[in-house]
């Protein structure tokens, strides 16, 4: 079980957030390589954003709740999804979490608390208060989070949402991970400013921007922010400034990138910004960091191989699991 589902556990470790990441970006990685290898499921990587993944699960308890997006991958492992599951998901085999047939944007998990994944872009933010107004209607400290892009900000459900949830006083907490661009266009164009934070005081709603490339950041911002939510059951918006390194879906190249803005984030990499420090404060030596990287894409190469040999679902399953 991992850090981010029991309450009665310490906070992760600065080895702990490092190994999450390492086995996300794996992940991802197994991904691109099922691409270069031939005909493969589009996905929608998060390559480069494993900070905000990591970061803001592992702040979370067992009764928090998580709606997600199409960039799901690295909030489902870092709840501690397995990734043999995961992959099979995404490759239609029936030992997937929704026995193939969600692909990979649509997974839930209901064991973990995932409650769906949206690839219509801000439609997790439409069920979101709904979602919340159950968990204050049945009473508890759990938390509803909803994990969005600087895309979904600019659509009108960001506001109803927004604006629903403080009329309504709903525990959400909002996570914006700002990874600069909206599918095949950056954010600049569709927005005025740098953040979407700011905008969340318009709805009387307490919000918060951090280095998305920082884990340990993200974390402590995360805490503090889940905290209040759990304790005013008012509304949060965090926002996470990070980067996503890969084009808006496998296999998209990033030609319409400038090249220089690339390699300016990819010198704040989320993973190598943590590996540096660990290896200057001594508690983690090359080898060591040799060594997570070799575990992390072992487990992703097992995960892989049981995937594929997964059988796909029987006709009998096409009726099943649907609801009119």
């Amino acid at each position: 079980m991992s850090p981010a589902m029991s309450s009665a556990s310490p906070a992760p470790s600065r080895l702990d957030l490092l190994a999450a990441m390492l086995r996300i970006r794996a992940y991802e990685e197994r991904i691109v390589a099922f691409h270069d290898e031939g005909p493969f499921p589009h996905v929608c990587t998060s390559v480069g954003q494993e900070a905000a993944a990591v970061g803001v699960v592992s702040a979370l308890r067992p009764d928090d709740q998580i709606l997600t997006n199409h960039r799901s991958a690295g909030h489902l492992l870092a709840r501690g999804a397995d990734p043999g599951r995961l992959l099979a998901e995404v490759m239609g085999r029936s030992t997937g979490y929704c026995k193939g047939k969600s692909g990979t944007l649509h997974i839930s998990a209901k064991e973990l608390g995932v409650i769906l994944t949206s690839t219509i872009v801000g439609g997790e933010l439409s069920l979101a208060p709904g979602v919340a107004l159950s968990r204050s209607m049945l009473g508890g400290e759990g938390i509803v989070v909803c994990f969005f892009g600087d895309g979904a900000a600019c659509e009108g459900i960001f506001h109803e949402s927004l604006n629903l949830a403080s009329v309504w006083n709903l525990p959400v907490l909002y996570v914006c991970e700002n990874n600069q661009w909206q599918a095949f266009v950056h954010r600049k164009e569709t927005m005025t400013g740098d953040h979407v934070g700011p905008w969340a005081a318009a709805y009387g709603m307490d919000h918060l921007t951090v280095d998305g490339n920082d884990v340990e950041a993200v974390l402590e911002a995360a805490t503090c922010a889940a905290a209040q939510v759990r304790q005013t059951r008012r509304p949060f918006l965090l926002e996470a400034s990070t980067y996503r390194q890969r084009g808006h879906m496998e296999p998209h190249d990033q030609s319409y990138v400038d090249p220089a803005e690339i390699e300016a984030w990819l010198a704040k990499d989320p993973i190598d910004r943590l590996s540096a420090r660990l290896l200057d404060a001594g508690e983690l030596t090359p080898q060591g960091l040799e060594a997570l990287r070799l575990q992390a894409r072992e487990a992703m190469n097992a995960a892989a191989a049981f995937a594929q040999a997964s059988p796909f679902p029987d006709p009998s399953e096409l009726t099943t699991d649907v609801y009119a």
